[in-house]
């Protein structure tokens, strides 16, 4: 499914999108083309098992855009959590080197983002805006979501 479908379940129908968006712990310039594989592929297997549709992805060097869609019941944090959890576990399985460079051993901060996107207004906009995340900045202007 996606923009404009309306989802459906036994009891209710819903059209919720949220873009979500949360750093690598510290900061840390660490998303390169392995880590980004393994967060696409880890992604699709999240939304096969949950109830969660990733309709775009999105990545710079420290931090991650996602936006996704989810039964009401999910709330945007479960998401966040789901998301974060699963990705820094199969990032750390694949690579575990990548612990040394996090103090801690948490991959992703504490913190996030989250805001809901209409259909009528800007969801197309927000999604091009975080498909063209890691991508040279010079044809990229920053739109404004409020």
């Amino acid at each position: 499914m996606g923009k404009g479908e309306v989802h459906k379940g036994y009891h209710c129908a819903w059209q919720i999108h949220y873009h979500l968006v949360f750093p690598i712990k510290y900061r840390k310039v660490l998303l390169d083309k392995m880590v980004i594989k393994i967060i696409e592929e880890t992604a699709y297997g999240i939304q096969e098992r949950y109830a969660i549709e990733m309709e775009a992805l999105g990545m710079d060097k420290n931090h991650i855009h996602l936006l996704s869609s989810a039964h009401p019941k999910i709330s945007p944090g479960e998401i966040v959590r789901i998301f974060k959890s699963i990705t820094a576990r199969e990032i750390f399985r694949r690579h575990p080197e990548i612990k040394k460079e996090l103090w801690g051993g948490e991959f992703w901060s504490d913190g996030y983002y989250v805001a809901t996107v209409g259909e009528r207004g800007n969801w197309s906009k927000v999604e091009k805006y975080i498909q063209k995340q890691g991508k040279p900045k010079e044809d990229l202007r920053q739109i404004r979501l409020f």
